[in-house]
């Protein structure tokens, strides 16, 4: 009797070596897929293939959000006027909205700004595993100037450039920086700013360029310890001829009673900037 049971316990060993090679050539379902990233406790390093190659994962939780908003609502689409636009995407992370547009748009030059050390490896691999090592990858923040700067890495999506003594959190690396107003020297398509707080900063250093950008998406960031400045930053786009649609992302349901916190901000909200 025992001979059985044992050739049986070697038999279920190797078919679940069996499946567990299968699942790592075979992709889950979308729903499936989804689910087990759901599952996942935050910051948990994976790899997942539900663009069909293999990318890798930094934390579930970030990877989720941006998945639904660039893939499924496809809210960064937009039409370029020439058949190869050039993108700008100041704040790349892991490289979803490159390889998005990428996708949409083949003969795009894409140029990708990010500065956390923790992600440039990520998103280089990314690219490469899409078909999307045409796309230039800059290992700086986008700032005002040339240099370098102390860096809050967050370890996912919430990095940020500590250039305001205002900011209590602690640094944990220094990344150079690179002025975004040189890289606006012709016609672009799309700029993209997801900068964590240096946005306000950065547009009024290039307001003067900005009327040759046919598109732009900002991510505004209110930290409780700051001033806010949403006007300074909507006046620079109204004076480069770009109408707004705003749309928030972090904010109170009952803003006289209660503000969020969130990584220290009380408001985050994504603008789109366009012409008619």
């Amino acid at each position: 009797m025992a001979g059985p049971d044992v050739a049986g316990g070697r038999g279920a060993r190797r078919l679940a070596g069996w499946s567990r090679r299968l699942a790592r050539l075979v992709p889950l379902g979308p729903a499936r897929e989804l689910r087990r990233l759901r599952e996942l406790p935050p910051r948990t390093r994976t790899t997942t293939r539900l663009l069909g190659p293999t990318l890798r994962v930094v934390d579930p939780v970030s990877f989720l959000d941006q998945y639904e908003a660039i893939f499924e609502r496809e809210l960064y689409r937009f039409v370029p006027r020439r058949e190869n636009p050039v993108i700008l995407d100041c704040g790349a992370n892991i490289g979803l909205l490159s390889i998005y547009w990428k996708r949409r748009h083949p003969g795009a030059r894409i140029v990708a700004f990010e500065p956390d050390p923790e992600l440039v490896e990520v998103l280089a691999a990314n690219l490469a595993a899409t078909g999307s090592e045409d796309v230039e990858v800059v290992p700086r923040a986008v700032w005002t100037g040339e240099g370098e700067l102390d860096f809050w890495s967050e370890g996912s999506d919430g990095g940020r450039l500590l250039w305001d003594a205002s900011d209590s959190r602690p640094a944990n690396c220094r990344v150079r920086t690179v002025r975004l107003r040189d890289s606006l020297t012709g016609a672009t398509d799309m700029l993209k700013l997801d900068i964590e707080g240096a946005e306000v900063e950065v547009l009024l250093d290039c307001a003067d360029r900005l009327e040759q950008v046919d598109h732009v998406f900002v991510e505004y960031h209110s930290f409780h310890a700051r001033e806010q400045r949403l006007d300074e930053l909507l006046q620079v786009l109204r004076r480069a001829g770009f109408r707004t649609q705003i749309l928030p992302e972090v904010a109170s349901s009952q803003p006289f009673v209660g503000r969020p916190e969130h990584l220290g901000m009380d408001l985050q909200l994504n603008i789109f900037g366009y012409r008619t």
